[in-house]
């Protein structure tokens, strides 16, 4: 079904009339609509209409404006709703139908009945129950409000970011399951909250400990910026719960320049999308999805042309997670200019291609792995995604890694199962593919496989982790493929091994920072682990030694810094913006860190 035309509303409107000003009721049930088929200039010529039906199509959402300001009933079962606050602007509505709409939760009910006064029934049910709780509910948050306006102004101040919030369950720790599962509670208004100066913390030095051998580089002075709390839900600095996921630093376009560097980063956990100024700690923009858990973030840019012809280079930030979709976030004007209905499990993590910018890969819990052409957005800021590969793993695959020096021809991707390869060349015929080739490490055992952490140092060699406790392992790209042959299984050409923490708990991300030869890892106490690695990418090979102790040690501030119970964290990611400027690390009790280097 291709866009509405005021032929079709005749036609299904009643009365039968050659006016649309005058039909009260119409029929676009089972029509596959899309939403972007709903035009707001056409349905706004129906200023009588009191009933409209719209089950069983493929609506993702209403549009926001489409003027019909008498109705009354409204059908909407059957669709892919994911949000009912475009409901406001049908302040007569006193029916509404919204059964089947896998994407909606029982407190959207709760919203619907707080954003429509007149509704009388809701799936065919009175509505007037779920106003109660409504009512029930907006006197038990004053209470609270007044009683935390009461501590603010007895307490002497604020020393954790309290910005925008969202809603989601208990988190699950990573020695149970790599991802929690989304909350059923959704607060009712998804306006962004303002920071004030005194929500901004800058705590006390937090000393890393420097621990590296006598021969390796002078640590990296570090200092603490920004301890906030982003993604609390309800807003409150006593959220230690939300677990947040992944972060990734917008690249900075005119990286060739001397002196430039980004130092903006992107954030996500829960249902929401942060994106963050590393230097004032001010969370610029804010994206919500509800009922959604972002597991991944990943930035491109592409070069667009405007209407009036001019070419701009414009940031986009893929956003992933437990619904299988990918959003493709406009950051700067600040809402989703496309939805990638990419797996039908969720999605673990995702990356750009570092060669072509429209060229995106999603690792997903279905054991597959998909590369995608996003396009380039038209006038409308619409996008067009083609599936290019299937990737079939044997397990779920947690990392993706295009490999550095040749990153059209070979992804590398850390599973559950080991460390994989496949040939990704889009000029072979074959549109599905399994793995080419699986790497091995000396001396693993088979439960001990996980490769949880894996990353391009250079344009050679690797850092991955996951494979032996206590260590993360430097090998080498081209020395390793070059012993492969025929073979499917090939053991990795070690060239060091760095300490780390010998935790049996997994999924803790390493990243690395290739201009400045520096590995990065997180651990169950809350420690940043850094390594200065830049002797071992440039000396000859040497017989391995003992594994090389990190350079320092961020440790995590002490509770009274945060000005919270926040007894133990666990940091789950690390990563630093390519110049190793700015260093952002996020821990599973809903803190973002952001160190600084001097």
């Amino acid at each position: 079904m291709g866009p509405l035309s005021a032929r079709l509303l005749m036609q299904r409107g009643r009365p039968k009339s050659d006016r649309l000003g005058k039909i009260r009721s119409l029929d676009l049930s089972g029509l596959k609509l899309l939403s972007e088929h709903l035009d707001p200039k056409l349905l706004s010529r129906l200023t009588q209409l009191q009933e409209l039906d719209l089950s069983n199509n493929q609506l993702e959402t209403l549009p926001a404006n489409l003027g019909l300001s008498h109705l009354r009933i409204l059908r909407c079962a059957n669709n892919q709703l994911g949000d009912v606050t475009t409901l406001c602007q049908f302040p007569q509505l006193e029916e509404l139908s919204l059964e089947g709409n896998p994407f909606l939760t029982v407190s959207d009910n709760l919203k619907v009945s707080f954003l429509l006064p007149k509704l009388r029934k809701v799936n065919g049910k009175d509505a007037s129950s779920t106003s109660s709780q409504v009512e029930s509910l907006n006197r038990e948050l004053t209470s609270r409000v007044r009683m935390i306006s009461e501590e603010l102004v007895a307490s002497s101040g604020i020393q954790v970011h309290e910005a925008d919030s969202l809603e989601r369950p208990s988190k699950a720790t990573a020695a149970q399951e790599p991802r929690a599962k989304p909350g059923a509670l959704k607060r009712p208004d998804d306006v962004p909250l303002n920071l004030s100066p005194n929500k901004r913390v800058c705590t006390a030095p937090v000393e890393g400990s420097p621990v590296g051998s006598d021969d390796s580089q002078p640590a990296p002075k570090l200092e603490p910026l920004h301890f906030l709390q982003c993604h609390s839900k309800n807003n409150s600095p006593r959220d230690l719960e939300t677990q947040l996921w992944a972060c990734a630093f917008e690249p900075a376009w005119e990286e060739g320049h001397v002196g430039a560097t980004s130092q903006t980063v992107a954030t996500c956990g829960g249902e929401a999308v942060c994106v963050i100024d590393c230097q004032t700690g001010i969370v610029l923009h804010k994206y919500k999805a509800p009922g959604e858990e972002f597991f991944s973030v990943a930035w491109t840019a592409l070069m667009v042309v405007t209407q009036a012809g001019h070419k701009k280079r414009w940031s986009v930030l893929a956003a992933a997670g437990l619904r299988g979709l990918v959003r493709l976030l406009h950051v700067r004007a600040g809402f989703c200019c496309g939805v990638i209905r990419a797996h039908k499990k969720a999605i673990a993590t995702l990356c750009f291609s570092p060669t072509h910018e429209t060229h995106l890969f999603t690792a997903s819990y279905d054991k597959r792995i998909i590369l995608w052409d996003i396009g380039v957005p038209n006038h409308d800021y619409e996008f067009q995604a083609s599936q290019l590969l299937t990737l079939d793993t044997t397990s779920i695959p947690l990392r993706l890694c295009p490999v550095a020096s040749c990153p059209d021809a070979y992804l590398l991707a850390g599973c559950e199962g080991g460390c994989c390869c496949w040939d990704v060349r889009l000029d072979q015929p074959q549109k599905r593919r399994v793995c080419d080739v699986e790497f091995v490490f000396e001396g693993s055992e088979a439960s001990r496989r996980r490769v949880d952490g894996l990353a391009f140092v250079n344009d050679d060699v690797v850092a991955s982790k996951g494979n032996g406790l206590g260590t993360i392992c430097l090998w080498s790209w081209s020395q390793t493929w070059l012993g492969r042959g025929s073979q499917s299984m090939v053991a990795v050409v070690v060239l060091a091994r760095l300490q780390w923490s010998h935790t049996e708990l997994a999924y803790f991300s390493l990243s690395a920072c290739p201009d400045e030869g520096i590995v990065l890892c997180g651990d169950e106490e809350g420690n940043v682990w850094v390594y200065d690695i830049k002797h071992i990418l440039t000396q000859q090979p040497l017989p391995l030694a003992a594994p090389q102790a990190p350079t320092q040690i961020l440790k995590w501030p002490q509770p009274r810094a945060l000005g919270q119970a926040v007894t133990k964290t666990m940091v789950n990611t690390v990563v630093a913006n390519p110049t190793f400027t700015y260093l952002t690390a996020l821990t599973d009790s809903n803190i973002v860190a952001i160190w600084r280097k001097h």
